[in-house]
């Protein structure tokens, strides 16, 4: 599994916006599709809002890749 670390610039990212800048994704309709479908896990679990809310210390996994929120 390819580990990443995302650090934030700000209070919070949402999460489809997330996968996009990291070019996981062609587009933000993708990234809420592919969310919506449970293809992404939040800190262990399958989560399905496009627009969560992710700051430090969270932990994405998405397709073979586990990225970290720093």
């Amino acid at each position: 599994m390819q580990e990443l670390e995302f650090t934030l610039e700000k209070e919070f990212i949402e999460l489809n916006k997330l996968l996009k800048i990291l070019a996981l994704v062609e587009s933000g309709g993708q990234a809420n599709s592919l969310i919506t479908e449970g293809l992404v896990r939040y800190n262990g679990e399958v989560d399905t809002r496009k627009r969560l809310k992710l700051r430090k210390g969270d932990k994405i996994e998405f397709a073979e890749t586990l990225i970290r929120i720093c």
